[in-house]
């Protein structure tokens, strides 16, 4: 893969290519041909061809070639039966490992982190999507930039080994760090545009649900369907839905009214993968951070993979890693067409859903209420014209749904937690 100086692809993964993977044997591991599965999907994504599979049997990774020497030329061989010209490995490598397998092989070779931030840079539509994904990939690059650059310095005196070419990369070096920095303005411009919206929801005390799960899962087909049944309907707040890998990478926050005129804002973010590249979940970090501020965590599931066991654990650990995993979750089991797989356990705060049809919909919806509102007492109040800091308060921090001002006082037809309530309740009159 090649890039111009604005980090921008501007040659694409080659159509042909034999994906290689390791197999460890530690119980703690995703089986492999799982992840060969998964990485044969991605491939498919990134608009490529897999001609072969290739799972070498290996306890410890070769710090030289990642496959060792033999298995790697064993491989050429079939680069030049099958015509291909590029190799993608499931694992990410070195710079070195890279150097050294593309000297045998004398083809493009490609890690998962590559294949992985080539899919996000090809579906990343607003300029934050943008900026994170380029920031990630350049975090990638520089130390395999680095690590050339000592390498040609331990090489010592020879034709091209000296003067420009060190020069040169230490230049790609400053560039890739200067870019790195103005990324990060820029990112945390839009964040702290975010944080003033979130704040906005936080004094409406609307609240926030987020989808998450694996990629593929069907988070945004969820999200059209709950719009549906939204009374504020508008298809141009729909979002884009494929049953494709990564088929979405910018959040989304949209306005749900249900029939009772309760209201949340529900936010679609970024799908999971196994063997996530940390560069991606540090740029998006920012992006993340909706899911941490969360009142509800809706655990979409593709209840058709027969790995969605290890499709919720992978979630389940980015979610730990973000601090997000002691939020309240219902597990949404989606695609359930076709019924109910035996193997799916229906627990309280589990729904069967089919995001496409419609099917357990209203379950969900009831399981969210029942989750966000349980607390909400809807009364009506008469505050005194002079505890005027008592009607700010409430003005500004719950829901109001009717505001006359009486005789003797300021009356409000308010919804209160239990807290609020037990605390202005010699001021209700009537609940």
């Amino acid at each position: 893969m090649l890039f111009n100086d604005r980090n921008e692809i501007v040659q694409d993964i080659k159509q042909r290519a034999i994906l290689v993977g390791i197999n460890s044997g530690r119980r703690d591991d995703i089986p492999i041909e799982e992840s060969m599965e998964e990485l044969k999907e991605l491939t498919r994504a990134a608009g490529a061809e897999v001609v072969d599979i290739v799972i070498q049997n290996k306890a410890k990774i070769d710090p030289a070639y990642f496959i060792g020497k033999g298995k790697a030329e064993e491989i050429k061989i079939m680069c030049t039966a099958y015509d291909v010209d590029t190799i993608i490995f499931n694992d990410e490598l070195s710079a070195s490992q890279m150097r050294n397998l593309e000297g045998i092989l004398e083809v493009a070779i490609i890690d998962r982190t590559t294949l992985i931030l080539d899919i996000f840079a090809r579906r990343a539509e607003t300029k934050e999507a943008k900026l994170q994904v380029e920031i990630a990939q350049l975090r990638y690059r520089l130390p395999r930039l680095v690590g050339l650059g000592r390498s040609l310095s331990r090489t010592g005196a020879g034709i091209g080994t000296r003067g420009p070419g060190e020069q040169k990369l230490e230049l790609d070096r400053r560039r890739i760090l200067d870019r790195i920095s103005d990324i990060k303005k820029q990112i945390e411009e839009v964040k702290k545009n975010r944080d003033i919206q979130r704040a906005k929801r936080n004094k409406l005390q609307i609240p926030v649900v987020s989808l998450v799960g694996y990629t593929n899962a069907g988070k945004s087909t969820l999200m059209n369907k709950l719009l549906d049944l939204s009374l504020e309907q508008s298809e141009s707040k729909k979002v884009y839905s494929e049953d494709l890998l990564f088929a979405t990478l910018d959040t989304f926050h949209r306005k749900i009214v249900l029939d009772d005129k309760k209201e949340f804002i529900l936010t679609d973010t970024v799908g999971f993968v196994s063997k996530l590249p940390h560069h991606l979940v540090d740029a998006f970090k920012s992006t993340l951070e909706e899911v941490v501020e969360s009142d509800l965590l809706i655990h979409v599931v593709d209840s058709c993979n027969e790995n969605f066991e290890m499709q919720i654990k992978v979630t389940n650990e980015v979610l730990k890693d973000l601090g997000a995993l002691n939020k309240p979750m219902i597990y949404a089991f989606n695609k359930c067409d076709n019924g109910i797989r035996n193997t799916l356990a229906k627990t309280k705060d589990s729904v069967f859903i089919s995001a496409l049809t419609g099917y357990g919909i209203e379950n969900l919806t009831q399981i969210i209420k029942e989750h966000l509102f349980k607390d909400m007492i809807k009364c009506k109040m008469l505050i005194p014209y002079e505890k005027g800091d008592i009607y700010s308060y409430l003005h500004e921090n719950t829901k109001v749904y009717n505001i006359k001002y009486e005789a003797n006082g300021t009356y409000l037809e308010v919804e209160l937690n239990e807290a609020n309530y037990n605390r202005y309740k010699q001021y209700i009159i009537e609940a």
